[in-house]
């Protein structure tokens, strides 16, 4: 194959590398937050919080995001009888991420949280902070360092799971390859999307690495 032709598959590809930019951006950005939100009411006293927290979780990560997707784009016709316009499959495919994503960090938040030793809290009390001030000066830097490794494999596998909007006719990358293979009778396609992949995946683990090597002082 001619690079011409690659260089044509490349700028085939790059409308819907940026949806699946798009899509791995904004779960980020809200699912991390929201993330922690549940993590902490995932830890509540409060039953009428901890259990409400705890099935959720339960339904994110027993069920697949694939069908989560499905659920989200068609449960408003199908449940509510709501009809919805087709600009609304890039919104069930954003809500359907963050959704997802954000049960497994909050269990990742949740196990960061409960490996610090009480001792910490009880020191930070006698020094005088309040328990905001004990969670955003003492803890939270090191749970983050703790949780790093693990929020590094969840963003790395979001990467690759973006792909999965093609289950409700989102046009990210996977799908433009698919087709374009599918036209060209080719893999070349299918190739040129597993290097971008991995190409973005590369960048992510170095930016993250970097960030590990930065709070080191944590130790």
């Amino acid at each position: 194959m001619r690079l011409m032709d690659i260089l044509n598959i490349l700028t085939q590809l790059s409308e819907g590398m940026l949806f699946s930019i798009l899509i791995f951006s904004v779960t980020l950005i809200l699912s991390l937050p929201l993330g922690l939100l549940v993590a902490f009411a995932r830890m509540s006293k409060i039953q009428a919080i901890r259990i409400p927290a705890s099935i959720y979780i339960s339904i994110m990560r027993g069920t697949p995001l694939m069908l989560q997707l499905m659920v989200v784009y068609f449960g408003p016709y199908y449940i509510f009888g709501i009809k919805v316009v087709d600009n609304y499959r890039i919104i069930a495919a954003l809500i359907g991420f963050v959704i997802n994503y954000a049960a497994y960090f909050a269990e990742i938040y949740r196990g960061g949280i409960q490996s610090i030793g009480r001792g910490q809290y009880e020191a930070a009390k006698l020094l005088g902070y309040s328990k905001t001030q004990t969670f955003l000066v003492i803890i939270l830097p090191q749970v983050i360092k703790r949780i790093l490794p693990s929020i590094t494999n969840e963003v790395i596998t979001l990467i690759k799971d973006t792909s999965l909007a093609f289950t409700i006719s989102v046009l990210e990358m996977f799908s433009r390859a698919k087709a374009l293979a599918s036209s060209s009778t080719s893999m070349i396609p299918f190739v040129v999307a597993a290097c971008i992949y991995y190409v973005f995946n590369f960048i992510v683990e170095f930016i993250m690495n970097g960030i590990e090597k930065r709070l080191e002082y944590y130790r």
